[in-house]
């Protein structure tokens, strides 16, 4: 279904996704994705300029013309600057100066506006957010990890159906060798980029295993999943664990059929986790929460005015235009938890923000990562691309969106909670099980709106 243009363009909303291979300090980016967007008119500039100039012309108008971010650095001082820091990079050959050289210049001054959700992409961290951000394929293993004991490294997470699920690895298994070799995290990225297979030494609880891995071109699609627990009384606990909502699509609608399998299996309480999430598409995000809170209202702020944006039983609403809609929609009435950490970013944090708005049930877990309170886009230029703030949120009655999310229950996942990942023992999922027993069910009447 083809919507009506609105009166401006409604950025598609994304988070940078969690992925094992792209640096830590870029998670969660809140991010509209425009494949193949163009620059305004003028953006190059005039006359013949260098690759690098290029670029940097390009990179510069976004930051004068549409930054929209909370930054107070002045722009065109900062423009100035990084111009004379250019033209000393590419004194040697100003007429044919490359355009790679630009990207350290252009990286410190996206760091130098201040404002940790806007950042320059070289084209690799490029091409690999434009493959989680449409489900394309690349080379992976399926596999995220944590740090333990310097080098090694203790699965938290095998995606299913992965070249990691097929070799047998677990969550809660010890990396402890690589081809003989003590492990190095550096061998197991350049054979992943290399695809070449590898014999891994692998603790699980007391048994010592080899597995072999080799990394092979598949979908980044990684969709919702449910499984099931005791519960801390009687019955049992569903457990929809949401690893992103930066997969191609398909989230939301996972999220309502899935919720639907627990309402139908009888679970007595229901825990999301949101561990690791570093983001997606704030309308999946959206119509997903829309399966635990029946209404939400959120009013995104820009220089060029405000937009409101409702959501209700799967229903995604912009300005009075339907944004999307998912098939036969769930709201789930019992006890609710939701797990986060500080990996937890972006559009997970509005969902467990809206979750916390609402009095649905409590945040379990850490302070999240600190970027759930904006928009930002991202624009190709050159080879690589730019990310830049343009909306800030609030709430109808003018309650700004939190930067960061605070757990109602807060409890840290540090090396003793992943110690004890080891032996089989999720310590965090248990405090979620027992927070059922206190959390409310769904008391609103589920077709009333916000204000």
């Amino acid at each position: 279904m083809t919507s009506p243009v609105p009166r401006r363009p409604a950025p598609r909303v994304f988070a940078r996704p969690s992925l094992p291979f792209l640096r830590a300090a870029r998670l969660g980016g809140l991010t509209a994705l425009l494949l193949g967007a163009s620059l305004a008119p003028g953006a190059a500039a005039q006359g013949v300029v260098s690759p690098a100039q290029d670029i940097f012309n390009k990179v510069n108008l976004l930051i004068q013309n549409q930054y929209g971010g909370l930054s107070t650095v002045d722009r065109a001082a900062l423009t100035e600057e990084y111009q004379l820091r250019l033209s000393a990079v590419c004194a040697p050959a100003p007429d044919t100066c490359e355009e790679a050289k630009a990207y350290p210049v252009l990286s410190a001054e996206l760091t130098a506006l201040g404002d940790d959700h806007s950042f320059f992409n070289t084209p690799e961290d490029y091409r690999e957010f434009v493959a989680s951000a449409t489900g394309g394929n690349r080379l992976q293993f399926g596999v995220k990890l944590a740090r333990l004991d310097g080098q090694n490294r203790v699965v938290t997470e095998v995606v299913p159906g992965s070249a990691a699920a097929e070799a047998g690895l677990q969550r809660g298994d010890v990396l402890q060798t690589i081809g003989g070799q003590p492990y190095v995290y550096e061998d197991l990225r350049r054979a992943r980029e290399e695809g070449r297979t590898i014999v891994l030494g692998v603790t699980r609880r007391a048994e010592t295993l080899t597995l072999t891995l080799t990394a092979r071109e598949s979908s980044t699609r990684d969709l919702p999943r449910l499984s099931f627990v005791p519960g801390a009384g009687a019955g049992e606990v569903a457990v929809l664990r949401i690893p992103t909502f930066l997969s191609g699509g398909g989230i939301a609608q996972g999220v309502h059929d899935l919720v639907g399998q627990a309402q139908a299996r009888g679970a007595t309480g229901l825990i999301v986790d949101l561990r690791g999430n570093g983001g997606g598409s704030l309308a999946e995000c959206d119509s997903a929460v829309s399966a635990f809170v029946p209404s939400l209202t959120r009013v995104a702020r820009s220089p060029d005015g405000n937009d409101r944006t409702v959501v209700s039983r799967g229903t995604r609403i912009e300005d009075g235009m339907v944004r999307g809609s998912v098939r036969n929609p769930n709201l789930w009435s019992g006890p609710v938890a939701v797990l986060v950490d500080e990996g937890s970013a972006s559009c997970s944090e509005f969902f467990a923000f809206e979750i916390q708005y609402a009095g649905r049930g409590p945040i379990i877990g850490e302070e999240t990562a600190g970027v759930g309170n904006t928009a930002t886009r991202v624009w190709p230029v050159g080879e690589g691309a730019v990310q830049l703030t343009i909306l800030n949120y609030a709430k109808p009655d003018g309650t700004p969106y939190p930067q960061r999310v605070q757990p109602d229950q807060a409890r840290a996942e540090g090396e003793p909670e992943i110690r004890q990942l080891t032996q089989g023992v999720d310590t965090l999922l248990q405090a979620g099980v027992q927070a059922l027993q206190s959390a409310p069910a769904l008391s609103l009447d589920p077709f009333r709106s916000q204000p």
